[in-house]
């Protein structure tokens, strides 16, 4: 094969779409840089270059907005190319929370898009990390199986985590409407798909030190299971919350313990959310509007206006839910394929 410009370029030919910029972190001290700058003072920018040069290839080729480093390494700045994973982790419970408060962490400092090694980096998890971390790796906004010495393949693990992989891809795959909508979102301003419980309650004081759980786009709280036990212990801002998975409603402004077995994790739902749920859960790019159900949960009420857009076309189709005592009715602009029902 003759290549006719760098090797990065040649792979888009080929037809690879984004790229993984592993490291650039470790800035060289013992060269001479082409400005003459300190290679100590240049630690921070040069990871932010090492990104920069690899984005801008890809946004010349396919154009601005489109374009898509999943980088490990940033400075202020980095969240505009724009996907980050936290590095290399260990394989444990305490190394899953702290995955977490890192990915919190930098979601404050406004990078939109943020996920982890599923299972951690070093070493092999046991069995029941893994399976902890699948359901947790899976509810953020990009999901990855990776691992250094070991293989990630839930097959690997036993017959269960396999059940756990996929029963948590479906629900993903399901929730894709929602996760885009919430991804659109944050590429427009910069909201965090994967929110820390402050950011999306500023005025709950109880909020402001939680870092177990987090808010994924608007509407879901997720609080990822630490304990080999099954025992998670989260909090709910004021409201009535419904569970996802269950169905069964609890009262917010209070905390919860609950023990959760692999195939089950906290995942509430906002009141008052109305969730766009897909059709299909075999994939993750298909027309969201084909099929597309809106589950209205209980809320005050009043009138809200929901947007949904297809990934596929970009055609965004906008549905207005009317709340009135134990009456709801929903209209829209798109003419077919939807419907809706009470959660």
């Amino acid at each position: 094969m003759s290549f006719t410009g760098p090797p990065s370029r040649a792979l888009l030919d080929q037809g690879v779409d984004a790229f993984k910029t592993d490291f650039g972190e470790r800035v060289p001290l013992d060269v001479a840089y082409f400005d003459g700058g300190d290679p100590e003072r240049l630690h921070n920018l040069y990871t932010h270059l090492y990104n920069q040069a690899v984005f801008e290839v890809l946004e010349e080729r396919r154009g601005r907005g489109e374009a898509v480093v999943f980088a490990r390494s940033a400075t202020a700045g980095g969240q505009r190319m724009p996907v980050h994973w936290g590095g290399d982790t260990g394989s444990t419970y305490e190394s899953m929370a702290e995955t977490l408060r890192g990915g919190l962490s930098l979601a404050f400092s406004g990078f939109p898009f943020w996920s982890h090694d599923i299972g951690g980096f070093e070493g092999t998890p046991d069995p029941g990390v893994f399976k902890r971390w699948v359901a947790f790796g899976l509810m953020s906004s990009h999901s990855r199986l990776h691992g250094s010495s070991s293989y990630r393949v839930p097959w690997a693990f036993d017959e269960e985590a396999v059940t756990v992989t996929r029963l948590f891809t479906k629900l993903k795959l399901r929730l894709m409407p929602y996760l885009y909508q919430a991804g659109l979102r944050a590429h427009e301003s910069g909201t965090p798909v994967m929110r820390p419980m402050a950011m999306e309650f500023p005025g709950d004081r109880n909020a402001a030190h939680l870092d177990t759980q987090y808010m994924l786009g608007p509407d879901l709280l997720v609080a990822p299971v630490f304990t080999a036990d099954g025992t998670v212990e989260f909090y709910l801002p004021e409201g009535t919350w419904t569970n996802y998975l269950t169905g069964e409603r609890a009262e917010g402004g209070r905390w919860r313990t609950e023990r959760h077995d692999f195939t089950s994790m906290p995942i509430y739902v906002r009141e008052g959310a109305v969730l766009p749920v897909g059709a299909r859960d075999d994939r993750p790019d298909y027309d969201y509007l084909d099929g597309l159900t809106l589950r209205v949960y209980p809320g005050p009420d009043g009138e809200k206006t929901l947007t949904v857009t297809d990934q596929a076309t970009g055609l965004p189709a906008r549905f207005t839910v009317t709340r009135s005592g134990d009456e709801v009715s929903v209209s829209s602009d798109l003419a077919f394929g939807w419907s809706y029902e009470p959660a």
